[in-house]
């Protein structure tokens, strides 16, 4: 049996990098999650965002701010006595940033100072709660991270 020397050691570390190299190549990129875009008219969005960072300072200067509270029906957003949103209504998203497809978007009357999601049209997973009114033509926007379980 021969004994190894130093071309036998340079010979099988660069076996092993290119076995690495393959593997990056080939194996590793299977792993990872879907990369398109998370949304289709994402230049437009971005041209009108300035809107968003003012609703979000709106709202975070109200001295009560709309909760979120789970359920066993689903999700119950509450609104404080002192917002009145115009004509009762909001809008809310839940965003799923993995799929689209799961998104929710919807218009809502507001009856008794809440409302709720329910649980049917979420599956689980992570969500942005993206929750918009206006009050007094005033904007307002609130983002809430959900973990549905």
């Amino acid at each position: 049996m021969k004994k190894l020397h130093w071309g036998h050691g340079l010979a099988i570390a660069l076996g092993c990098f290119m076995i690495f190299i393959l593997f990056l190549i080939f194996v590793f990129p299977m792993g990872k999650q879907n990369s398109e875009m998370i949304s289709t008219n994402y230049y437009e969005e971005e041209l009108e965002y300035q809107k968003v960072i003012d609703a979000k300072k709106n709202a975070a200067k109200l001295e009560n701010q709309p909760i979120y509270k789970v359920t066993s029906d689903g999700i119950q957003i509450s609104f404080p006595e002192s917002v009145k949103p115009d004509g009762n209504k909001a809008n809310f998203v839940l965003f799923r940033t993995d799929d689209s497809n799961l998104d929710v978007t919807k218009e809502v009357t507001i009856s008794q100072n809440y409302f709720i999601i329910p649980k049917k049209v979420i599956t689980k997973g992570s969500y942005t709660l993206k929750l918009k009114w206006t009050e007094n033509k005033i904007p307002y926007q609130i983002d809430y991270d959900i973990l549905w379980k």
